[in-house]
């Protein structure tokens, strides 16, 4: 019998993670992460969010990790993480589905100025805006990551109407999506942008690449969305972009430091929506289905597991 380890979503989570693979592997025994009885030589495959440095090293026959996220720098921040491991990045439906809402949500907000009225409501304050609202066919979204998540998201809007270019490192075809790749394409890429989106992964060439001078080189006043990494944006440059207008609004789901600190400025920040880190949070049960459905594959024999980690790469 094989055996995976859960770490991720305490009590909650490993009760929702082993009552959905006991119903699609009930071969499959599933045992707690912190469980003093575990064996850790009885381990094959490993479920985790931020295990601590040198956790997953413990385990000397673990085959695959799978991260219960789609990002997996809470893993590979372990100095001891056993390289020879595969990692998988989490690719439940749910995950996709849910980016894919949230960034047209908030793409939406920034369109239609949600941030001023919450903040007119919120001092009982009349006031209609002199010009008609622009609409979104108007209204070009950009988006920086075109990997998994980011190609569906960039599907997801451009079905809803916005015209949506895309930029990333390597070339990319989306159908309905104007593609950019490279350093060349990214001075193409940015002029064009109403709405820039960052779905970046976080690397060592990512981590502040959203700076002032970036930022400038939008269509001002640009809207901002960060569903990526925190550290991915200078924040003391995106912060007086908001001020002299650069930036017309942001939707933030991601900080440098989480929880975001009571003092940050962006909490007050009048062109400014705050989200906790919640713009795509599958559940435990769809997270589970899918980590089943590729142990199944491993097993029989396919060890080209989707979403993959590419350490050359970085994600």
């Amino acid at each position: 019998m094989s055996c995976l380890v859960v770490k991720s979503g305490g009590r909650r989570g490993f009760a929702d993670v082993s009552a959905e693979l006991s119903r699609v592997r009930p071969d499959l025994e599933v045992v707690a992460w912190d469980d003093a009885a575990l064996d850790p030589a009885r381990v094959d495959y490993a479920f985790v969010w931020s295990p601590e440095p040198g956790g997953l090293a413990r385990f000397s026959n673990l085959k695959v990790i799978f991260s219960s996220a789609a990002g997996v720098d809470h893993i590979t921040r372990d100095p001891d993480w056993p390289r020879h491991v595969p990692i998988v990045r989490m690719g439940a439906a749910d995950t996709a589905r849910q980016m894919c809402d949230f960034v047209l949500w908030a793409a939406l907000s920034l369109l239609r100025d949600a941030r001023r009225y919450a903040v007119q409501q919120s001092e009982a304050r009349w006031n209609r805006p002199g010009d008609p609202a622009r609409m979104a066919h108007e209204t070009r979204v950009g988006i920086m990551g075109l990997g998994n998540l980011g190609a569906d998201v960039s599907r997801h809007l451009a079905h809803a109407g916005f015209a949506v270019s895309g930029w990333s490192r390597t070339a990319k075809q989306i159908d309905g999506v104007t593609c950019h790749a490279g350093p060349e394409g990214l001075e193409q890429f940015l002029p064009t942008c109403d709405i820039l989106v960052c779905l970046l992964p976080d690397t060592e060439h990512t981590r502040g690449l959203i700076d002032g001078a970036l930022l400038r080189r939008l269509r001002a006043p640009a809207g901002f969305i960060n569903v990526g990494r925190g550290p991915q944006v200078v924040e003391a440059d995106l912060l007086a972009a908001l001020d002299d207008g650069t930036i017309g609004g942001a939707v933030l789901d991601v900080f440098c430091e989480e929880p975001l600190p009571s003092n940050s400025p962006f909490w007050s920040h009048p062109k400014v929506m705050v989200t906790p880190h919640i713009a795509s949070e599958a559940s435990f049960t769809a997270r589970a289905a899918y980590v089943g459905a590729l142990i199944d594959r491993f097993e029989a024999g396919d060890t080209d597991l989707p979403l993959r980690y590419d350490a050359d790469a970085g994600y």
